[in-house]
């Protein structure tokens, strides 16, 4: 009876889903998602303007489709990827009494960086991208009194990127 009950009410009024990134707040955060998404635009940027000219049998011509659109999809969501990790870091975790100069401007930045690296085939904007985020690892350590270095991301894009 009660189950029957629950399930009229359930069509009735249904539950929506909800999502949301530790509004508890956790007190969590960390840049290291959004490097590695920087250094994913950049691989992806490699990897399209290392593909051959398909040749014209269908087979080969497909393939080239294929992972033309696999990369760009990658470089896009990965470069969405960044853009959502400072969201986060920016709006979450830095304060008044936290934020750095220029944190604005280099937050805009890496925006803007970010949609131009999604727009285009465009290596110069990758690496641009990948620094502007190391810059804003930088800023988020040294808000939490942590010293970093630039290290080797010993990846395929090669690159560098900020460690604590």
């Amino acid at each position: 009876m009660l189950r029957h009950a629950f399930a009229v009410l359930n069509r009735l009024l249904p539950a929506g889903e909800a999502s949301a990134h530790c509004d508890i707040p956790c007190g969590i955060y960390d840049p290291h998602y959004a490097l590695v998404a920087a250094l994913s635009v950049v691989r992806m940027n490699q990897l399209i303007e290392a593909l051959e000219p398909p040749a014209m049998e269908k087979a080969a011509r497909d393939n080239y489709m294929h992972k033309l659109a696999r990369y760009t999809a990658t470089k896009e969501s990965h470069a969405e990827l960044v853009k959502h990790e400072v969201r986060i870091i920016r709006g979450d975790f830095f304060k008044p009494d936290n934020s750095p100069d220029g944190l604005g401007e280099l937050t805009d930045n890496i925006m803007k960086t970010a949609s131009k690296a999604r727009q285009n085939i465009d290596a110069e904007a990758a690496n641009q991208l990948l620094e502007l985020v190391n810059q804003f690892a930088e800023a988020f350590w040294k808000a939490k009194g942590v010293e970093t270095k630039r290290q080797p991301s010993n990846q395929a894009a090669g690159g560098e990127y900020v460690v604590p």
